[in-house]
């Protein structure tokens, strides 16, 4: 299985139990890695016949702009589900950052990773 990753995707999401986290919102960094088969489109220099991450990227910030949660684990679900949405992606990583946590100790990030296959 071949990867295409993105890294750091950055969107403002209201995602959280507290309400001040679903009141002012915060930023959340997405990092992909998904799942093809990359040799169709390498063989053509087709865009077609792989997946269009521009498009990707696109999608995961409105998941994450979009209808709050209140986990950083159903967001990475809803994340990973509209990835493989994409023909021709098989499976997704999927990791939610969450650096502004509401956490009373230091400390420099949180994240969620999920793994996901097409069934």
């Amino acid at each position: 299985m071949d990867r295409v990753a993105l890294r750091g995707l950055k969107a403002r999401g209201h995602h959280g139990v507290f309400p001040k986290e679903r009141e002012e919102g915060q930023t959340f960094i997405v990092d992909l890695v998904l799942g093809l088969d990359t040799r169709p489109a390498a063989a053509d220099d087709d865009l077609t016949r792989t997946v269009h991450y521009g498009i990707v990227a696109e999608e995961v910030v409105a998941v994450v702009e979009g209808e709050p949660v209140n986990l950083i684990e159903t967001l990475a679900e809803r994340i990973a589900q509209a990835c493989l949405k994409h023909e021709g992606v098989q499976e997704v990583e999927v990791c939610v950052h969450k650096p502004d946590a509401p956490i009373t100790v230091p400390f420099d990030d949180v994240t969620v990773t999920i793994a996901r296959r097409r069934a």
